[in-house]
Parts: structure tokens; sequence; C-alpha cells
């Protein structure tokens, strides 16, 4: 019985040995490289290095360089996953030029691999459209109002240093529905393109008439005031200051309460036909002049008809005032 005893504690010493020596430690003593495959892994960059997806030992610190930097495969997109399995690995590492038969390699049927990701969201993208707004001079802060700022839906990028830039349209109107593009940047590389919209309200003061006033009416200071409104549907040439208004007449007759445009007014003629002007004819070395007559009423700066009085003679002059008008040479 005794006998029987001792060979039995003698196979159990044998059976521990032999377990101790398939362990990583021993492995190690022993001058063999061990590589271990998890399961799962998550991924930062571009590549899936083996560095990243397993645990490696080995006494050949040049070799475990070597095999960390060896490239698996692509990494999936920043929030998707991938599956790998088994042999593939195997087949990297000897286009590596790996020998595999030094190597202890425990690999699972199939493993996961992650890419890890930082989210910006449609509240971040909105800050950025706002902030881009608000700091640029075109736009007033204290006479601009952002209404609305669409965007597609959540971007996911990799993890890294993350800037941006917003790039405005090449024809900017300043108001109503602007569409821009912010172009992210992950380590100082262009990663993606976001769109996103948005509408913004104008407001300023504009001359508005306080009663209708009849065609050629010339407008006084009682004719108009001045109201603060959003004026991103008005058009174009809406007058927002009441003095390029004073001393014009209106086109046509106009109601009561109308934001006035340049299109609805003009300068009054200074000249009128009929009217009896100073003619002046004159280049660097002398100067005529004659009376005549306008046949064509005509404002500032326009052409019109003159019959010169002295020689009968119809001529084109410019109206300088409303007693003066002068021939081009």
């Amino acid at each position: 019985m005794r006998n029987y005893n001792i060979i039995k504690h003698s196979i159990l010493l044998i059976v521990l040995g032999l377990l101790i020596l398939a362990m990583p430690g021993s492995l190690l003593a022993a001058g063999i490289t061990s590589i271990s495959v998890y399961e799962k892994a998550t991924v930062e960059k571009d590549e899936i290095l083996l560095g990243k997806i397993a645990g490696i030992e080995s006494e050949d610190h040049v070799l475990i360089r070597k095999l960390k930097r060896v490239v698996i495969g692509r990494s999936p997109l920043p929030g998707k996953s991938r599956y790998i399995n088994r042999e593939y690995i195997k087949l990297r590492l000897k286009q590596s030029d790996i020998d595999l038969t030094k190597l202890v390699i425990q690999i699972s049927e199939k493993i996961k691999v992650s890419r890890s990701f930082v989210e910006i969201s449609r509240e971040e993208i909105k800050k950025i459209v706002s902030d881009y707004i608000y700091g640029k001079e075109l736009w007033d802060k204290n006479n601009t109002r952002i209404i609305n700022i669409q965007t597609s839906r959540l971007q996911l990028l990799p993890r890294g240093r993350i800037t941006y830039k917003v790039i405005p349209p090449k024809v900017m109107r300043g108001m109503g529905t602007i569409p821009l593009s912010i172009l992210f940047f992950v380590d100082g590389e262009s990663y993606k393109k976001v769109k996103a919209t948005v509408k913004i309200q104008i407001f300023k003061e504009v001359v508005v008439t306080k009663k209708p006033l009849g065609r050629y009416r010339t407008i006084t200071q009682d004719d108009v005031y001045m109201q603060k409104m959003d004026i991103t549907n008005l058009p174009n040439d809406i007058i927002t200051n009441y003095k390029d208004v004073l001393g014009k007449r209106v086109r046509r007759n106009i109601w009561a309460k109308v934001v006035l445009r340049a299109e609805y007014i003009e300068f009054p003629p200074l000249v009128k036909r009929g009217d009896t002007v100073l003619i002046v004819a004159e280049s660097e070395k002398m100067k005529i002049t004659a009376m005549g007559e306008v046949r064509k009423s005509g404002r500032r700066g326009e052409r019109v008809k003159v019959i010169n009085l002295n020689s009968n003679k119809r001529i084109f002059a410019r109206v300088i005032d409303e007693n003066t008008v002068k021939v081009d040479f």
C-alpha cells in the first residue's frame, strides 16, 4: 500500500511539472515566444496592429517590436466592428516573414475588432455654426438672430486631436438660409465633411412712409419715419437712412407704412423744358460760354438737349446745376 502511494505521488509531481512547463512564464524561460490574441479588442488607428490585439511575450525584444508592428488589416470605421479568423492572422504573420514554428500562438476561431470613436453631436455642430456666424464682421450680433440650424445625422470620428474648419459658400448673401460645410481634421489629417444650413434674420432700421405720397411729391422729414424690422425677405435696395430720401421725389403713388426702396424715388429734375441756362464749354486752354434754352427736363449728371440762343444750334450738354449745363469736349 505504501509503494502504491509513493507511485501515485510521483505521477502527480510529473503531471504538475508538465503543467508548469506549459505556462507562459516557463515558455519565456525556455526562450520561446508566446502570442495570445484577445477574443475582443478595440483599436484607434486606421490599421490593426498585432500589438493592439494580442499579448506578446519573449526574451527577444527585437522580435517583440517586430511582432507588435505586424499589420493584420484595415480597421473598421469608427464605432463599427469586424471579425478576423485565426488562419488570416497566421497568414499575415507569414507574409511578414515571421517563422510560425518558433511561436506558441493562442487564437480563438475568430476575434472581434472594434474601432473606438468620438461622437460629434448635433448640439456641438450647432455651436460651431453659431460661433462662426457671430464671430464674423459680416454679422452684427446685436442685429443678427439665428432662428434655425439644420445638420446631418450624428458624426463619429476616430480618436485623436480633433480640429475643424468652417467653409462658407462662394457667394455669401448674409441672410436667409445659408449653406455651410464643416471640415473635420483628426491629428491634422482631413477626415470628414459635414453639411449644415443656418437660417439668419437681420434686423435694421428702414425708412417707412408716414402717409400716402402722390406721384412726384418731394419727400420731407414729415413724410417718413425710421422703424427697425427683419429685412431678410425685403429687396436689396431698401433705404436705411432717411437723409437719403429727403429732397428727392417719389416716382409713383405710394401708400402709408411702405418701406421705401431706391427704385421708388429719384432726384427731381434740376432743369425743365423751357428753362434758360448757361452753356459752358471749356478745355485746358480756353473757356466759352453762351446762353441756351433747355428742350428736355434733366437731373444732375444727365445729358439734355439745349438750343444755343446765339447760334440757334441744338447741342447736348450735361446738367451741372439748375442754372448751368456743360458741353463735354
